[in-house]
């Protein structure tokens, strides 16, 4: 199953029937790309918690409730990686959207690629 599209999924129809707290299991993507919806203002908190009995972690996720997430897109699917040079960055909306995407210097935004002349997958368009 592709973590990434079952973590997007859940943050969109969650926000869209008005419950803001989620439970998912736990990977670094996951948390990297939280990092970002974080300081982009979508979520207001995760927290990592670790089950001590099966040895499984998972990520409790407060989604915001004065800035929800109206689009939430995956670029880059298990099938069909999609891949960007600096100049080919996307800009949603015209600078209003994220784009995520993952660079040799980690998961940053659109926007940091671009200042920082990086390339790298595509991973999800939000706004």
């Amino acid at each position: 199953m592709d973590q990434i599209a079952d973590l997007l999924t859940r943050i969109k129809n969650s926000s869209a029937i008005g419950k803001y707290e989620i439970t998912l299991p736990y990977s670094k993507m996951k948390e990297a790309i939280l990092n970002i919806l974080k300081a982009e203002g979508f979520i207001q908190s995760y927290e990592m918690v670790a089950d001590k009995d099966n040895g499984k972690s998972t990520l409790t996720v407060i989604i915001s409730r004065t800035k929800t997430p109206s689009h939430l897109k995956q670029i880059s699917k298990p099938g069909r990686r999609v891949y960007a040079k600096n100049a080919e960055i996307p800009m949603p909306l015209r600078g209003l959207g994220t784009v995520v995407i993952s660079t040799s210097k980690g998961v940053i935004t659109g926007k940091e690629a671009r200042k920082g002349g990086f390339g790298g997958e595509l991973i999800c368009e939000i706004w």
